[in-house]
């Protein structure tokens, strides 16, 4: 790795992905060997035959970048960076080898399932073949045909199984979709209720700081015309003190009486 960052910054990042991916190739067929059921080892032989697609992609590309710069390399460096692409090819091809096999004996179970074993029964059926006579190889094919098609009608059985279940859980995943979508619009509801109470809630306040206001207002304007009235009944000499109009005391006149003297 660090022979190759001398040589090229982008040839080490690509020989540590493929090394990442070759790790995970690893770590995946140790788990692959693990599982028991022939739908899982199928999943995860995918995913394996994914990484090894992509593993495939970088070593080309190590390879382009190696092309590209083979004009400024020596000798001896263009051979450590072939010898370098020979070992990724080789590994990958140990893994794709290792892919081949367990594809094989998954397609093997399969067949076991759905068809029986094969190999000693077939050898055991020529033996028989031999001392047949042409009725009964005609009734030893009309039972063959007979398990073939009861095998096959196992299969449809099976395929339309499957197919119920998964018109099941579509029907359940779409009705849970729904539930989720009407919870959704409910929330959306609420949440627009209780921001409309909130903001009625402010002008509802901001009413009664003005009414509070209004009637501290007067209530002190009260109080003043109160406390004057006050002072001039207790002070009325007191010329300081405006009257306050429609409170003032009446105003007195001097008015002469006429007698008439007789």
């Amino acid at each position: 790795m660090d022979q190759l960052s001398a040589i090229s910054e982008d040839l080490a990042e690509i020989d540590g992905r493929v090394a990442d991916n070759f790790r995970a190739l690893s770590n995946g067929f140790q788990k692959l060997e693990k599982i028991k059921d022939s739908s899982r080892q199928s999943r995860q032989l995918e995913d394996l035959t994914e990484k090894m697609r992509e593993a495939k992609g970088l070593i080309k590309d190590f390879d382009k970048e190696v092309k590209a710069l083979e004009d400024r390399f020596d000798s001896k460096t263009t051979k450590f960076l072939n010898e370098k692409k020979q070992s990724m090819i080789k590994e990958l091809n140990s893994y794709v080898a290792l892919k081949k096999q367990y594809a094989s004996n998954i397609e093997n179970k399969r067949i076991e399932l759905f068809e029986g074993p094969s190999e000693g029964y077939t050898e055991e059926n020529v033996l028989l073949a031999s001392s047949m006579t042409n009725e009964q190889l005609m009734d030893q094919g009309n039972r063959m045909m007979d398990d073939t098609d009861q095998a096959i009608e196992r299969g449809k059985r099976i395929v339309q199984d499957t197919i119920n279940v998964g018109t099941e859980t579509a029907a359940a995943l779409k009705a849970q979709t729904e539930q989720m979508s009407r919870v959704v619009n409910e929330l959306d509801s609420i949440h627009f209720s209780i921001k409309k109470a909130s903001k009625l809630v402010k002008e509802i306040g901001r009413q009664v700081a003005t009414d509070k206001c209004i009637m501290t207002l007067l209530f002190l304007i009260v109080i003043g015309v109160i406390a004057i009235i006050i002072v001039k009944l207790v002070h009325p000499e007191n010329k300081d003190i405006r009257d306050i109009p429609g409170l003032a005391p009446p105003v007195m006149n001097n008015r002469r009486l006429l007698w008439n003297h007789s």
